[in-house]
């Protein structure tokens, strides 16, 4: 095969030679003597089929499909063809999905605030906006969620390392500065980088406060905290974005409803074009990862099995527990199950195994007074339905979940089957629920999507001088 690609090579360079040496001769010949015109200018490849030499061109690959353009005018036609950019783009780049370029390019490149329109990706050119990605430095992700923080370089495939949240740095009565300075420098410690080389995208909770004042002044600080600690480190620029609008994007979405299943609570975020709608209702319920890994430790003890730390019941909550469809016509059946825990040996588990994530649906099974995880969401479809916003009137029929513990198998599909017993046909009519697109690390893929666009660090990041000059400026949130 390579031999063939050399001489198909080899054949178009001496093409474009022989006619260069040509049109000089004509060019210099007596003017009674017309030269010869030539109906193409791609020889003996013009009895080539199109398609043909299309997949010749994949194969040679961006960097001699990009020298062949320059070869003659019917080859730079071809080349410039989208489809084989979307192609390369597709397999040349270190990208979970073709399809999140895709969506990146004609819908994230606009930067933020998102424009209400889609991309109009006719328009684009992909073989532009591959040279221009191939131009970005690639930033630095770190993704403090409210269980543990995931952190690596946007050019690799996933996070490189874990850590601790930011939460959990130094003394818990020291300012929040001095903690993030402490987290921060931690991670680039930990990454073997300097703070000055790349942007940074930091993705962080959600605030779980109602829209008063005291509230908005609470999001203003940590806001300005993050912003102030980075900068001080000399980082050149910041992206900061909470973890249910990077959610979103790793779904390849811009509006839906995002369902965070955090480590101590569950928030249900309305997100329209990118932008939280905090006016519209953010929901939260006081169950998070850490009240299920809890209750199936309880049934485990009431079990007699025994276990040597908290990390095993974990272990054991993401591998063997699931979420009945029905939870009443469960119980009637066999659930046995068994796993081999790393240095503890095996564990089998039977009814816990579904009742363990049933308390987030009825949360007075572990004795707690909050409404359940479907009732929170249905709440928030009709808020948001009542809200009767100027755009697609079905924004929040997308529903995306994200987090560790909502990955569990089962959850999707009871969520749309309580939605369309608790909401009316006419609003619950095409609720589509989407697990977690990439797991765990969701969020932090959200983050790479963003931080791999031909447009980045662009609109999306504030710089030191722009976080200096503006003091109320609108950051992503």
């Amino acid at each position: 095969m390579s031999m063939l690609l050399r001489k198909v090579w080899e054949r178009v360079l001496w093409r474009s030679d022989s006619s260069t040496s040509a049109s000089a001769s004509a060019s210099s010949s007596s003017s009674s003597s017309p030269p010869e015109v030539a109906c193409s200018d791609m020889g003996e490849l013009e009895l080539l089929p199109s398609d043909i030499l299309m997949h010749i061109l994949r194969l040679l690959g961006p960097k001699e499909a990009a020298k062949l353009s320059v070869v003659c005018k019917a080859l730079r036609s071809l080349v410039s063809d989208n489809r084989l950019w979307i192609h390369f783009l597709q397999t040349h780049q270190a990208e979970p999905s073709g399809d999140s370029v895709f969506f990146a390019e004609t819908t994230l490149s606009y930067g933020y605030p998102l424009p209400p329109f889609a991309g109009h990706w006719p328009q684009l050119s992909f073989k532009h906006i591959y040279g221009q990605r191939a131009l970005v430095p690639g930033s630095i992700i770190i993704d403090g969620g409210s269980g543990y923080c995931k952190f690596g370089w946007s050019k690799y495939a996933y996070p490189s390392g874990r850590s601790a949240t930011f939460l959990e740095f130094g003394n818990i009565e020291s300012p929040m500065y001095t903690r993030l300075r402490h987290f921060f420098a931690t991670i680039y410690n930990r990454m073997q980088v300097k703070p000055n080389k790349q942007p940074v995208i930091v993705s962080v909770p959600i605030c779980h406060y109602d829209d008063t004042e005291s509230a908005k002044a609470s999001r203003q600080q940590l806001k300005e905290a993050i912003y102030a600690s980075l900068f001080d480190m000399n980082v050149p620029a910041v992206c900061a974005i909470n973890q249910a609008t990077l959610a979103l994007y790793a779904a390849k979405r811009t509006s839906g409803i995002v369902v965070n299943i955090g480590f101590q609570v569950t928030s249900i975020v309305p997100i329209l074009n990118g932008k939280v709608m905090r006016k519209v209702g953010v929901e939260v319920v006081g169950l998070g990862a850490l009240k299920l890994t809890g209750f199936l430790r309880e049934k485990m003890q009431l079990n007699n099995l025994s276990f040597q730390s908290l990390y095993t019941v974990r272990t054991l909550k993401e591998n063997l527990c699931y979420v009945a469809l029905d939870y009443e016509a469960e119980l009637l059946k066999d659930t046995k199950a068994s796993f081999e825990a790393a240095g503890e040996g095996w564990f089998t588990l039977s009814k816990g195994r579904f009742q363990t994530a049933e308390i987030l649906f009825q949360p007075h099974l572990a004795g707690v007074q909050a409404m359940g995880l479907h009732q929170a969401i249905a709440l928030c479809v009709e808020h948001c339905h009542s809200a009767d916003l100027a755009c697609d009137s079905d924004w929040y029929k997308t529903i995306v979940l994200s987090g560790g513990t909502a990955c569990l198998p089962g959850l999707a599909e009871r969520i749309e089957k309580e939605l369309h017993a608790l909401l009316p046909p006419y609003v619950s009519n095409g609720i589509r629920v989407i697990p977690p697109p990439y797991g765990a690390d969701t969020p932090w893929f959200g983050a790479k999507i963003v931080g791999n666009l031909s447009t980045f660090p662009g609109h999306w990041c504030v710089t030191k001088k722009q976080f200096r000059q503006k003091p109320r400026l609108n950051l992503i949130w």
